[in-house]
């Protein structure tokens, strides 16, 4: 397993609520754990709810008497979301704060993920799937035939979410059970890049680079910004060997 991850303030944003978890070694019981979160709030609510989020699950799965991955995850999501929502009641200026999370982990051939909110894992090999489903009012509107699939990037009510970590009392997180093969990569993003980049292109600049995933990381960064950068970019990309 090789592994690269990066985050970016993009060019329109004043701070980076961007956070990324990557760690190919053990945590608790799980043989590895990568985590994206796009935190929302003002300045520093976004900032602390992405990295206090992150780093509570980390903790509690390390922590986990649960016997079975989604358990694990399940049970780290709910507990995280306690913390948040107890945090924003007790300090001044963190109320209204949340943040999505996209999470994996790698056993053998399957891979397991959660997610909450529009940040996103895709598979990528010869083709590029999309794995989550965006938790958003614009995928809401696409699933109703309000609006056709290609109108949803640019949609002005793009960033609105309908499910976060810390803006409700429960959270409810998909769950995915996906095979894994050597030479696939995996990659988990924030919609910094989802948004200012088509699904082809992402493909096209993995594969040109798919033996140097730090060069892959890097010019998707880049390739975010040259398309307008309007958000904080997190990428993790992950190649199974």
């Amino acid at each position: 397993m090789n592994t690269y991850s990066i985050t970016d303030i993009g060019l329109k944003r004043e701070s980076n609520q961007d956070y990324v978890y990557c760690n190919e070694c053990s945590v608790g019981a799980l043989p590895n754990l990568f985590i994206v979160a796009d935190g929302m709030g003002g300045h520093n609510a976004g900032d602390f709810a992405s990295r206090y989020c992150v780093e509570e699950m980390v903790k509690l799965i390390g922590e986990s008497e649960e016997k079975t991955v989604i358990g694990m995850l399940d049970t780290a999501v709910a507990k995280t979301n306690e913390l948040l929502l107890k945090q924003a009641r007790e300090q001044t200026g963190l109320e209204g704060m949340g943040t999505t999370l996209v999470i994996a982990t790698i056993m053998d051939q399957l891979m397991y993920v959660a997610n909450i909110g529009d940040s996103r894992l895709y598979l990528i090999n010869d083709t590029i799937k999309q794995i989550t489903e965006d938790h958003s009012l614009v995928e809401e509107m696409v699933k109703t035939g309000e609006i056709k699939r290609s109108e949803a990037r640019f949609h002005p009510k793009k960033n609105v979410i309908t499910r976060a970590v810390g803006a409700s009392l429960t959270v409810v997180p998909d769950f995915f059970e996906v095979s894994v093969k050597s030479r696939d990569i995996i990659l988990l993003c924030s919609d910094g890049l989802s948004n200012m980049l088509e699904d082809e292109e992402i493909l096209a600049i993995i594969r040109s680079n798919e033996d140097d995933l730090e060069a892959s990381g890097k010019e998707l960064v880049k390739r975010a910004n040259e398309n307008g950068g309007k958000d904080n970019i997190a990428v993790i990309l992950i190649r199974l060997d």
